[in-house]
């Protein structure tokens, strides 16, 4: 009765005449002035007429059906909503952070260059760069700005014709656009059956007019591109560069690093990797690294130590003599501060041997529920993976119920749905990616859900289709929402 009263929209709960909140008269008591004739409204607003708990307890309630990582298990993991410490939100919420403007004179803001250079400091020996900047302000844009810095690197040389990217068909999509934002053309390269990239489909479509090959290690379906080294010579070899993509470097932290791989320019999802859930859309931070040769064309400006006031210090650097070849600015300023802090507080919080488990925990966790349901769901690809696997939907497909069926039940059962219908190369794609900080006894919860959706799809499967049940709301028109939002309720 609860759920059902308080789930009614603000207006569904207005009376006529009713008032949450007044004030006395003009010209009572407190001797007011009158508001000008000529600043009211001619026509009343349309507005809901509530008492003040009614609307206390709507929002309230409206709060309470949002699922976050707070509030239940999130199977998207390190791509969307990995578990933020919530000291990381009391670091970057300090006043001392939040109440600094970004022209102050730099030796008003020590600290925060301080934080800046020793998060670029971390994040290079983490990714085995050579330098990194923090100015993108999310992956797509660290996308971006890596393949400028490579489009840049070839320019520089006089090698004007290198204006093909290559990338693998399994790679997440921000890949192929970044390039062609870029002004680059994509040629897409083909995977084997085990989801790494096919060397042999590869070597033909490498000339010299490839600036660069776009990889994920490991890749979309979560296993390790073994391939690795021949991959590297073979690109290098015919003078383009390895870029790497930093979207799934979550369980690599402390085992293996990109640059020691052969790649010569990355981005890391501070906001995946690091700790600042993103899910809505924001926020995030892209931060780009590059093997030694390339740090001139890094964008400005940058963090760098110096004397300040005589004294050790740090400051923002711009364009220099030593820096000319640089892309300038990519960003209103030096990225998405508060995500930074983020991360690093992260990172100094966990050091070096936490980060070190992080990987291996990610891993055994994934492992361990692929594992668990593979006698229920079809596993395409049946290798060890690292942090994330991806199921071809139920592997008893005969009642029809789909990959959306299974992740809109999942919603009745308190679990948030996975990742449904991508990466593209399976027609029923479900990737599940646990994270390290999920518990066992989370996870065989999950577990069991699981393998109870696959029995009601063979016995009760109408109950699976018609799902979720027992949601707020519960099946809206996807396709119309997107084709025709609704931004509004009404008009004042």
């Amino acid at each position: 009765m609860n759920r059902k009263y308080y789930g009614k929209v603000i207006f569904e709960l207005s009376r006529p005449g009713r008032v949450g909140y007044s004030l006395p008269k003009n010209g009572c008591e407190y001797k007011l002035d009158e508001i000008p004739s000529d600043l009211l409204r001619v026509k009343k607003p349309n507005l809901p007429e509530v008492d003040e708990p009614s609307v206390v307890r709507h929002y309230n309630n409206m709060s309470t059906n949002n699922f976050g990582v707070d509030t239940g298990f999130y199977p998207l993991g390190s791509c969307t909503m990995k578990y933020n410490p919530k000291i990381n939100e009391e670091m970057a919420s300090l006043p001392a952070f939040t109440s600094l403007h970004p022209f102050q004179s730099s030796d008003t803001v020590q600290g925060a260059l301080e934080a800046y250079y020793k998060l670029q400091s971390m994040l290079s020996e983490i990714g085995g760069m050579a330098e990194f900047t923090l100015n993108p302000y999310a992956g797509a844009h660290g996308e971006l700005t890596g393949l400028m810095v490579i489009r840049a690197y070839h320019e520089s040389r006089g090698d004007m014709k290198r204006t093909k990217v290559i990338v693998p068909d399994s790679a997440h999509g921000t890949n192929p656009a970044s390039a062609a934002v870029a002004g680059l053309k994509v040629v897409e390269v083909k995977s084997l059956p085990d989801g790494t990239v096919d060397v042999e489909a590869l070597k033909p479509l490498l000339d010299d007019t490839v600036a660069a090959v776009m990889m994920t290690n490991p890749n979309t379906v979560g296993i390790f591109e073994h391939n690795i080294p021949t991959i590297a010579t073979l690109v290098h070899d015919c003078g383009a560069l390895l870029y790497y993509d930093g979207a799934n470097l979550n369980p690599m932290l402390g085992v293996a690093r990109p640059g020691d791989m052969g790649f010569d320019v990355m981005h890391i999802n501070l906001h995946k990797t690091f700790s600042t859930p993103h899910g809505g859309g924001g926020p995030g931070a892209g931060p780009v690294g590059v093997r030694a040769g390339l740090e001139e064309f890094l964008p400005n400006p940058r963090v760098v130590k110096c004397k300040v006031n005589e004294e050790d210090g740090f400051a923002l650097e711009y364009k220099t003599e030593k820096r000319a070849k640089s892309l300038g600015r990519v960003s209103s300023w030096l990225g998405n501060f508060a995500v930074e802090l983020r991360a690093l507080a992260y990172i100094l919080s966990l050091g070096c041997d936490g980060l070190r488990m992080a990987g291996p925990l990610a891993t055994l966790n994934a492992n361990y529920v692929k594992e668990s349901l593979r006698d229920l769901y079809a596993l395409p690809i049946d290798r060890v993976c690292k942090h994330e696997f991806v199921f071809d939907g139920l592997a008893d497909k005969s009642t029809g119920v789909t990959t959306l069926n299974v992740a809109k039940r999942l919603l009745d059962n308190g679990f948030h749905a996975p990742t449904i219908y991508f990466p593209l190369l399976f027609h029923e794609s479900l990737m599940i990616e646990p994270t390290e900080t999920e518990s066992k006894e989370t996870l065989d919860e999950f577990i069991g859900v699981m393998r109870e959706i696959a029995r009601e799809a063979k016995e009760t499967p109408d109950v699976v289709k018609n799902a979720p049940l027992l949601t707020p709301i519960r099946k809206p028109d996807d396709t119309a929402a997107a084709l025709n939002p609704v931004v509004t309720f009404f008009e004042l």
